[in-house]
């Protein structure tokens, strides 16, 4: 058995309603790009969420074959995954401190917080742990108008004088995040960048972090010292209104549960969507608790009046669309013009893939495609796939 093999994640594929592929080479070409596009800088990887729904460990595995050496998660759990895979790399928590008795987690992984407020820096200074007589080594998150987590630019003035006499801190790393990188001529980049600059200039022994995935493509002083992309790493486009220049890397696809005939006039779903011709309906195994969006549900939906048409899938190279809501744990298709011909019970729909990218199924869902990928269930079948094999 391979390593991959080994990595199978999700739902036995007899009896799975549906299939996810990750393509690790799309990741691990995604993460060159990436790199090349930070240099000077280093690209770190954020891999919170579950990888983004892909996967801890197989995705972590071929970032660092790439040369990736630092990653960010959100809670300590993950950084915990995210160990397994990496056994030498630098893992930052941007959550920071929930207690002291978040410190054992950290310790235990040789995690480093990210810490944002005057309770973290407490907590860190009273339980941290020491790296090779390194005082309590950590990342400092600095507010510089995402007014989101971070240290006011009062209380990083503040610290810097303190620490500079006390040294009970090791800050390795100062980051802060972009508000609107996925508009390049925003005004609020070159605030945030100028302000990020003066709060970093406190801290001279650390790094400098600012930009993620979009931050990573305004390049020049943008870069500083670490990027951080995410969402562009899984194949997202990083910047709004352009090309996309990431690989895809997941591939969804639901099963045919059921074909049946809906007469011109009848009805469909919850709510009681009109049928509006003699429609050959298939019935997928695939619903909102596996992430795929009640709000994709069908023209005629009355959720749907922001974008009246609603999600699609596709087969045999031809569009399918919802009809009528989406529920629980079924989604229904108009499959008419494939033909019945054409069909049988256990074929699959794509529903994200080369036909629909994941940023065109979040815009039909009326959200963005982070959502859409941490949202991913288990009860897909997995497949982790490298070198081609897709099997």
């Amino acid at each position: 058995m391979t390593r991959i093999e080994a990595q199978l994640r999700g739902a036995d594929p007899r009896v799975a309603g549906g299939r996810l592929t990750i393509d690790l080479d799309a990741i691990a070409a995604n993460y060159r790009l990436l790199a090349e596009q930070s240099t000077p800088a280093e690209a770190a990887a954020v891999v919170k969420a579950n990888a983004y729904g892909l996967g801890t460990g197989p995705v972590v595995e071929a970032l660092v074959a790439e040369g990736c050496r630092k990653f960010f998660v959100a809670l300590p759990e993950e950084g915990l995954a995210v160990r397994k895979a990496a056994p030498e790399a630098e893992i930052y928590v941007f959550n920071g401190l929930f207690s002291s008795e978040a410190a054992s987690f950290y310790r235990e992984g040789r995690l480093l917080p990210v810490l944002n407020s005057q309770s973290d820096l407490a907590i860190w200074e009273a339980h941290g742990w020491d790296d090779a007589n390194t005082p309590r080594p950590c990342a400092l998150h600095v507010e510089t108008g995402m007014n989101r987590l971070g240290l006011t630019p009062e209380r990083a003035r503040i610290l810097a004088q303190e620490n500079a006499l006390t040294g009970a801190l090791t800050p390795r790393l100062i980051v802060s995040h972009l508000a609107c990188a996925d508009t390049p001529n925003h005004p609020m980049n070159r605030q945030q960048l100028e302000s990020f600059q003066r709060l970093s200039a406190l801290f001279p022994d650390a790094e400098s972090s600012l930009a993620n995935s979009a931050g990573v493509f305004l390049g020049g002083e943008f870069l500083c010292d670490v990027t951080r992309p995410g969402v562009a790493l899984y194949g997202s486009n990083p910047v709004s209104g352009t090309a996309n220049p990431m690989r895809a890397v997941a591939t969804v696809h639901t099963r045919i549960a059921q074909l049946r005939h809906v007469p011109a006039g009848g009805t469909a779903s919850y709510g009681a969507t009109p049928v509006l011709r003699d429609t050959l309906v298939a019935v997928t195994a695939t619903g909102y608790a596996d992430g795929y969006h009640r709000s994709g549900s069908g023209a005629g939906v009355p959720l749907r009046n922001a974008l009246p048409e609603g999600a699609c899938g596709f087969i045999e190279g031809k569009r399918v669309p919802v009809l009528g809501r989406v529920t629980m744990d079924l989604t229904l298709f108009d499959v008419t013009d494939v033909g019945p011909d054409s069909l049988q019970v256990g074929d699959f729909i794509e529903l994200i893939g080369p036909n629909l990218p994941v940023d065109d199924l979040a815009a039909a869902c009326g959200t963005i495609s982070y959502e859409l990928l941490t949202a991913l269930g288990q009860r897909y079948e997995r497949h982790y796939v490298r070198g081609g094999d897709r099997t």
